[in-house]
């Protein structure tokens, strides 16, 4: 296994910047995921890794080694693509063993039928044979390997594109969002034994999805992407409770994140939504704010005062031991959602006025222009007034 260091990456397709100078660090070991939604830039990256993309400029290294120039059987990765890309009209068995076959076998002994008749064939033939079934039986497909894709369910077929790369022993395992064509329960199964995989191997994994539950459940760190820009870099519990920007906030969380602008009126007390809401804010009075507020970071109250927010039902959203309860609020034109126990809010109707209260330490805070301001228990220091001023939109 190895690292990898990605350093200032670029890539154009004609006018259009795909990726905009990444640069980014892998520990041998991690399994890292690359998030974004459509367009971000982060197959793109992959593939690059892979070496079937060429970067406009930047460096890419595997372990100690640069891999720029190389080409990429040279370059100990393997990839499980989004389709799986397994060839229909061989078997699972030979599936996997194609990328043996194709390393270990020369020329001379890939020849169909006199092949097989040179000098050490049956040898390697038979470490390629050992290598799949050793591999198929850990990912509990030992019994499919004379059956071909086409008599496989997905879940099978993506357990074969794994097997497929683990016959390998790859330095690092490239995953091209591979649960994106499994329905969703089958997309919590195969979760959990991705997860289960890399902890056997202990392989260096960067994933690909736009699905934040894979990023958030499977990741030592995720890497959040928009626009061809890494955004942020983090665990994913510092992901979601700590993001860096607001756009990060807004695209983590379901549900969505509230988002309510405010204006501070005195130290720690910003005006919001027809209330008041005492959070840890140095700045001065008039500043403009964005708050974000978490939809579990409420709870109902029985009165509107200091810390409350007041809204009538606009809808219910009944999950079971939740309530999704969607508010309209005072100057806000999107509906402000409050993820209620459903026990302790057991006659929530629609039109009805709710007070819910909000916990103060929870409150994110956000400069107009979506940069984080951190509080002092945060960060230290928290952003002065200055630099909040000069970058208001």
């Amino acid at each position: 296994m190895a690292s990898v260091s990605i350093s200032g990456i670029h890539k154009s397709f004609g006018a259009t910047p795909v990726l905009r100078g990444v640069s980014l660090s892998i520990a041998d070991g991690e399994f890292l995921t690359l998030l974004g939604p459509s367009g971000c830039g982060k197959s793109t990256l992959l593939r690059i890794l892979a070496g079937l993309e060429i970067q406009d400029s930047g460096s890419l290294s595997i372990g100690p080694e640069a891999v720029d120039g190389l080409r990429p059987k040279r370059r100990d990765v393997a990839m499980v693509f989004q389709s799986y890309a397994l060839y229909p009209h061989m078997t699972v068995a030979a599936n996997m063993a194609l990328p043996l076959r194709m390393r270990m076998f020369s020329a001379g002994q890939r020849l169909p039928f006199f092949g097989r008749l040179m000098p050490g064939s049956a040898k390697i033939e038979a470490e390629i044979e050992a290598e799949v079934t050793r591999t198929a039986k850990s990912l509990g497909i030992g019994h499919l390997l004379s059956r071909k894709p086409g008599q496989l369910s997905g879940g099978q077929r993506q357990r074969v594109a794994v097997g497929r790369a683990m016959v390998r022993h790859p330095a690092v395992f490239l995953m091209d969002e591979p649960l994106s064509n499994l329905d969703a329960k089958l997309r919590v199964q195969m979760r959990a034994e991705i997860k289960e995989l890399h902890q056997r191997l202990g392989g260096t994994f960067v994933y690909v999805t736009h699905d934040q539950a894979e990023a958030m459940t499977l990741s030592d760190r995720v890497a959040v992407m928009l626009e061809g820009e890494l955004l942020q870099v983090a665990p994913p519990q510092d992901i979601y409770a700590d993001p860096d920007d607001r756009r990060i906030a807004e695209f983590i969380g379901s549900p969505k994140i509230n988002m309510l602008d405010g204006i501070v009126r005195e130290r720690d007390l910003i005006d919001v939504a027809g209330s008041t809401l005492a959070t840890e804010v140095d700045a001065l009075p008039g500043t403009p704010l964005t708050l974000g507020i978490r939809p579990e970071s409420l709870h109902l109250s029985d009165h509107a005062g200091h810390g409350t927010l007041t809204g009538s039902v606009r809808m219910i959203e009944h999950m079971g031991s939740d309530l999704f309860v969607h508010l309209a609020l005072a100057g806000l034109d999107a509906p402000f959602v409050a993820r209620l126990l459903a026990e302790r809010a057991p006659h929530v109707l629609p039109g009805q006025t709710l007070h819910v209260g909000v916990r103060p330490d929870r409150v994110l805070l956000f400069a107009r222009n979506g940069r984080r301001l951190r509080r002092q228990a945060e960060a230290g220091t928290l952003a002065s007034v200055t630099p909040i001023r000069e970058n208001v939109r």
